[in-house]
């Protein structure tokens, strides 16, 4: 239970310090879109913390041991055009760099970020060993995913991670922070290629269940 409330913390922490830098950076706390945002954030939090194995939230939210290396470079890294994006969102909001947008752009956003949620959310429910960085578990006794989304490709997770990543921008109405979104899609391709690698070398039956399925992000592209 206290690593589930530790969780919890963490990412609400992240979504308030998310929210002050685009209202700072805004210089308004009067942007619409910013608060609708943030409603759909707060849902799928909620949601998240119904559907969710208990053990898989104190995963996520304790200290992990025998983190990749690779995975601590490009997590660390991955931190600038995140924050670059919301940062970039606000700026575009205060001086309309942008400009107008039309409303489908904000509408396509929405349906972007539910469906790049409700992917990760599946990945989760799926995959009692989703965890935050690129670890094998035999701290427990990690087993390979196969079931849900898994039948798909091989990383819904991160396929997810990337929709909801640009759906950000596109709710935030703004253009120029679909650039770091970009360079978080390039990290994570790479993330993925190499948990992959470190998945078919080192966890038992990882190496079949990949003859079985071909595609690691997308169906018949990647």
């Amino acid at each position: 239970m206290k690593q589930v409330l530790k969780r919890f913390i963490q990412v609400v922490s992240q979504l308030v310090i998310i929210m002050t830098i685009l209202l700072v950076s805004a210089g308004s706390i009067k942007w619409i879109w910013a608060w609708i945002y943030f409603i759909l954030c707060v849902l799928i939090l909620i949601v998240n913390g119904f559907v969710l194995d208990p053990d898989l939230i104190a995963e996520r939210g304790k200290k992990k041991e025998n983190i990749k290396k690779f995975d601590r470079i490009i997590t660390t890294v991955n931190i600038i055009p995140v924050i670059s994006i919301i940062l970039l969102s606000g700026l575009d909001k205060r001086f309309g760099w942008t400009g107008n947008t039309a409303m489908v752009y904000y509408l396509a956003g929405i349906i972007l970020m539910i469906l790049g949620n409700a992917l990760f959310t599946w990945a989760m429910v799926a995959n009692k060993y989703f965890s935050t960085s690129v670890r094998i578990q035999t701290d427990r006794d990690h087993k390979v995913a196969e079931g849900g989304p898994y039948t798909i490709v091989r990383h819904p997770g991160y396929t997810g991670y990337i929709l909801f990543t640009f759906a950000t921008p596109m709710i935030l109405g703004s253009l120029w922070a679909l650039i770091p979104a970009g360079i978080t899609m390039a990290l994570f391709v790479i993330r993925t290629i190499l948990e992959d690698k470190t998945l078919q070398n080192e966890l038992e039956g990882y190496r079949e269940y990949a003859a079985r399925v071909k595609y690691r992000l997308v169906p018949g592209i990647f």
